[in-house]
């Protein structure tokens, strides 16, 4: 017995069309009119659109931070996620210093299975490379579907690789079909600028802005895309912020050089002046890189409109504002970096970007699915609404409206950065390799029934 939506309008990367679609195990059987078999269960869905079922690729569930761990875990993540569209996340496994990768999958395997509600993947970020390592990155894209490695400029002493450990990695990744992933900040100009913050008493949340400037990121930038040019190996940026950035992608681009850049809603919705907030409030958006101005943000939707932004993901990355955030009240150095936001990214950016005519519903679908599943090894499996994929399918209700408060969100955090913020649409229902998991806006299952995906090498993208 299969599953039929009736009435519905189909909307992928590249198509729009009414027609119904079938489902049967965990795949997608049929796309068109009269499908409907004997016993198929049947839902009208009219005046809704399908979308292929989100992909975020950026998120950071069960993660130790210092002296503590993200407010979400995969259980509590992975269902927020389900409610607002997502049915595959792909979270950053984690080498901490002395351990081998395959120990760090090890530990978010143990994080991840049985708990997530939706489907995933993993990318493993190194944080200490040595030849060692990188024999285990050639085994974990062969043998353990992990094809992205994340790799930090910033956080000096901690995370941060200098560029010969880089341009290393990158010459690992071509050979093995590995994606690198950068987070590109100058740790070096970052610390110097929080030492001298500190040194002169500055301690509030506002410093954290400015002691990590756009010039920041806009460096390690064009850094990164140049040790990518010589290695000529791909390279992904994660959490893109500001125009200068930008704008070394879209020159790379023009060069030829395969950059791919991703931004998220916080950077696209939110502005620095929120730093300038009453008492402590700032500390609600510290992130890294952190939020930028207005101009920065009408750069970044001409990026999505033109193209050269490739994903918009949420580096969700939850901590408490009371408890948690609050461990840096004498000093912005040490509040715990990250905001929620899994489960509102295809909302917002549904709001924001399609019904407020800045970007194209196909773009939308782009943006938050097909493109995620080609750069990650997903696709055609996941990423789009085609014969034979996977049953990952988002009901969407245009026609809802919500507004979006801390006491009605899933995510388990006692606070959200888009307080107040409208909502237009909602994903109604969900359904996740054909079983529905969300119904009339509610989980509908009794537990989690994500898997893990082995995802593709890069290079095998169709």
């Amino acid at each position: 017995m299969g599953i039929v939506l009736s009435g519905g309008t189909i909307v992928t990367a590249a198509d729009y069309y009414q027609a119904d679609l079938r489902m049967e195990g965990e795949q997608i059987t049929a796309i068109g009119h009269g499908i409907r078999q004997g016993s198929d269960q049947v839902l009208t869905v009219e005046g809704c659109f399908l979308f292929p079922g989100g992909i975020d690729p950026h998120t950071h569930f069960d993660l130790p931070v210092g002296q503590t761990v993200t407010a979400d875990d995969f259980a509590s993540g992975t269902k927020a996620a389900l409610l607002g569209g997502t049915t595959t996340i792909i979270d950053f496994a984690t080498q901490f210093k002395g351990e081998t990768l395959a120990l760090a999958l090890a530990n978010w395997h143990a994080k991840a299975g049985g708990k997530s509600y939706t489907d995933y993947g993993f990318h493993m970020a190194i944080t200490e490379w040595n030849d060692r390592i990188a024999r285990e990155m050639d085994r974990l894209v062969q043998e353990e579907g992990v094809s992205s490695f994340k790799f930090y400029l910033a956080y000096k002493n901690l995370l941060q690789v200098d560029d010969g450990v880089l341009l290393e990695a990158l010459g690992r990744s071509k050979e093995n079909g590995a994606l690198i992933c950068l987070h590109c900040e100058n740790g070096d100009l970052v610390q110097r600028l929080v030492k001298d913050a500190l040194a002169q008493g500055n301690r509030a949340p506002f410093h954290h802005a400015l002691t990590r400037p756009s010039v920041a990121e806009r460096e390690a930038t064009a850094r990164a895309i140049s040790l990518a040019e010589a290695a000529q190996a791909p390279l992904y940026i994660v959490h893109l912020t500001c125009r200068e950035a930008l704008q070394g992608v879209v020159d790379a681009k023009v060069r030829g050089v395969e950059v791919f850049g991703e931004t998220c809603p916080q950077y696209l919705l939110l502005d620095s002046s929120l730093y300038q907030g009453e008492g402590f409030e700032g500390a609600k958006y510290v992130m890294s890189p952190p939020l930028r101005s207005p101009h920065d943000q009408e750069a970044l939707w001409h990026g999505l409109r033109a193209g050269v932004l490739d994903t918009v993901a949420t580096d969700h990355c939850s901590f408490n504002y009371r408890g948690q955030k609050e461990l840096g009240l004498e000093d912005f150095s040490k509040i715990p970096n990250g905001i929620p936001g899994v489960e509102h990214r295809m909302g917002l950016l549904y709001t924001y970007g399609v019904a407020s005519g800045k970007i194209g519903i196909n773009q939308f679908v782009a943006l938050t699915a097909t493109k995620p599943a080609q750069l990650f090894g997903l696709f055609p499996r996941k990423g789009t609404i085609a014969v034979g994929s996977d049953a990952d399918i988002v009901v969407w209700d245009p026609w809802a409206t919500s507004v979006i408060t801390a006491p009605t969100q899933h995510q388990r955090v006692d606070y959200t950065p888009y307080e107040g913020f409208r909502q237009i649409g909602t994903a109604v229902h969900v359904f996740l390799r054909g079983r529905q998991v969300v119904c009339a806006g509610k989980i509908s299952e009794e537990g989690p029934g994500g898997v893990y995906l082995h995802r593709k090498p890069f290079g095998k993208r169709g």
